[in-house]
């Protein structure tokens, strides 16, 4: 039971968007209403306004990390398993995908994947955050960054940790993440995908 409600607990945590909630007391137009209408950090950045962007960044990725660190603390009360501990981090990441809050209209989920791996392991998100700064900055794509980041992240995460649990967590996290880009590859074969910064 008490890892029913931590995984719960969590997909309520994810289910925050503050891509949403940043705009609204920002003054912006729900970011589900312009641009790719996708209630994210990146779309925010199309209003023009970056610290609510910033904020919409930081925000959804922290939610992924406090998830995580919530289960840790309570780790040895519960006594979760770390793989139990990376099932609440995909709770959480599913929360932004399919927040209850928001009609079940989330994002993508880059940020709070992000989020949830430097709460498992610093080494795995700094290493899935560099391979995204790499590609966005010699392709200037945030997508394809965030595709081949997250594929990564698997690789990353069986190099360090071997397979289990977690990696099984890890795995559906970055499928997911590919299945909520699935419009994004189209756009890339066609040559329609923005840029970053257009």
């Amino acid at each position: 039971m008490p890892f029913i409600a931590a995984l719960v607990i969590a997909y309520l945590i994810g289910s925050v968007s503050f891509a949403v909630v940043v705009s609204k007391f920002s003054g912006l137009a729900d970011p589900r209403t312009y641009g790719s209408k996708n209630p994210g950090a990146t779309n925010v950045l199309r209003s023009g306004n970056k610290k609510a962007a910033l904020f919409t960044l930081l925000g959804d990725a922290l939610k992924g990390t406090l998830a995580v660190g919530l289960a840790y603390h309570f780790q040895d009360t519960y006594q979760f398993t770390q793989s139990d501990v990376a099932w609440v981090g995909l709770a959480a990441f599913i929360g932004h995908l399919y927040p209850i809050f928001f009609k079940f209209e989330g994002g993508k989920g880059v940020a709070t994947a992000l989020g949830v791996l430097l709460g498992l392991n610093w080494v795995l998100g700094l290493a899935t955050a560099v391979t995204w700064l790499v590609i966005a900055y010699f392709f200037r794509y945030s997508s394809l960054a965030a595709l081949v980041a997250s594929i990564f992240a698997v690789f990353y995460n069986a190099l360090l940790f071997g397979l289990d649990g977690q990696a099984a967590a890890v795995l559906v996290m970055a499928a997911l993440l590919v299945y909520r880009h699935k419009q994004n590859i189209a756009n890339l074969m066609a040559g329609k995908e923005s840029k970053i910064g257009q």
